[in-house]
C-alpha cells in the first residue's frame, strides 16, 4: 500500500516536471532540458573530433563517425567504453574534457534535484514568516 502510494506521488511529480505545473517544476524541466540538449551537442561535436583526431591512427579502434560516436556516447554516459583509450594527444585531451564535462553534468543535476526537493518541500508545507524585522549577523536578538 505504500509502496503504491510513493509509485503514484513519483509519477505525478513527473508529470507536472513536464507540464512545469509550479514554477518550481519548470525551473526543474528548463534545467534538465537545457542539460540534454547541451549533452547531445556535445556528444556529436566530440565524435567529430574524435573522429579526425583517431582515424588515421594505426592501433585506434576509431575508423568511422559511428565509432567514434560509440566512443563519445559511452564516455560521456558512463566515463568508460569497450573500445579502448585514444592514441592520439587531441584524442587524450578530448578523452579528459569529456570526463570533465560528464563529472559536471552529474553535479549540476544532483544540485538541481537538490534544489527542487526543497523548492518543493517549501511548497508543500510553507514554514511560518517571522513577523518582525529580519535578524541581521553580528546584532543582538530582539528582547522578548
Amino acid at each position: 500500500m505504500y509502496l503504491a502510494r510513493v509509485i503514484r506521488a513519483a509519477r505525478d511529480e513527473v508529470r507536472w516536471v513536464l507540464r512545469a505545473q509550479t514554477p518550481t517544476h519548470g525551473r526543474l524541466r528548463d534545467t534538465l532540458t537545457v542539460i540534454v540538449v547541451t549533452t547531445v551537442g556535445v556528444d556529436l561535436v566530440c565524435a567529430v573530433l574524435a573522429f579526425m583526431f583517431e582515424r588515421h591512427v594505426r592501433a585506434t579502434q576509431i575508423h568511422t563517425y559511428g565509432s567514434a560516436l560509440f566512443w563519445t556516447s559511452t564516455q560521456l554516459l558512463t566515463v568508460s567504453s569497450q573500445l579502448p583509450n585514444p592514441f592520439s594527444v587531441g584524442g587524450r585531451i578530448l578523452d579528459v574534457a569529456m570526463e570533465a564535462y560528464a563529472i559536471t553534468v552529474v553535479a549540476t543535476l544532483a544540485g538541481s534535484m537538490g534544489t527542487f526537493f526543497v523548492r518543493r518541500a517549501r511548497e508543500l508545507d510553507p514554514l511560518p514568516r517571522p513577523s518582525g524585522p529580519p535578524h541581521t549577523a553580528g546584532s543582538d536578538p530582539p528582547a522578548g
